[in-house]
């Protein structure tokens, strides 16, 4: 019987889902997965893009439920400590709780004007300059931690609590066609490689086209 529960959406789409799944893959707990429908008034809201203040993912363990990819992050951390999933070093820690909050409240923009779509490819698609300054903002974090901390994931040799809120970034950028520099490219394909990662696009191939692909020509 496994350990815990993680309530997902759709894994084309969802971003805040994928979040959650990388948390528990690199925690290590034991966990099935229970999709809920993008009917569900708990999937809807992500699939909208209208807010990061959702209930999906939402990992249930034990009488324990917790919501929101931090607080799971953290729950998760704390019960399974040898995981590693925040860095040893207290600079290096830190700034990934920092640089993951930001993640968590903040580039709107980019949000609404580049959707998570695994499936979508838009060659030379133009940004907006709202979206591009948030794009700029996160190449700037991740140009800082991987010269910092020598890479290849962003706190050096081991994916952190901060890998897995950035990669649907990484997905949204192939997608969207955006053009970054070797540094931050070499980190996009680190991530596109990491076998959770790599797991969670194979399964999203299978999943049936359930909500009208969005007009991405704007």
């Amino acid at each position: 019987m496994t350990e815990a529960t993680l309530l997902i959406s759709s894994k084309n789409y969802s971003s805040w889902s994928l979040r959650g799944y990388l948390l528990a893959k690199l925690s290590g707990i034991d966990f099935a997965e229970e999709r809920v429908s993008p009917d569900d008034p708990r999937a809807k809201e992500e699939l909208l893009m209208r807010t990061s203040s959702i209930l999906v993912p939402c990992l249930l363990h034990g009488d324990v439920t917790v919501w929101d990819t931090l607080a799971i992050a953290e729950y998760l951390n704390e019960l399974f400590p040898e995981a590693l999933m925040l860095p040893t070093d207290k600079v290096a820690r830190a700034r990934c709780r920092s640089i993951s909050g930001e993640m968590h409240s903040g580039f709107a923009a980019l949000r609404s004007s580049l959707p998570m779509n695994l499936r979508f490819r838009k060659p030379g698609f133009t940004v907006w300059s709202s979206a591009q300054a948030d794009i700029d903002r996160i190449t700037t974090i991740w140009t800082d931690c991987l010269t910092t901390w020598k890479g290849p994931f962003l706190f050096g040799r081991r994916p952190t609590i901060a890998d897995a809120m950035y990669a649907p970034v990484v997905a949204r950028f192939l997608s969207y066609d955006v053009a970054v520099g070797p540094v931050c490219q070499d980190y996009c394909d680190t991530i596109m490689k990491w076998g959770p990662m790599k797991e969670w696009v194979a399964d999203s191939r299978e999943e049936p086209q359930e909500i009208i692909e969005l007009d991405l020509d704007f």
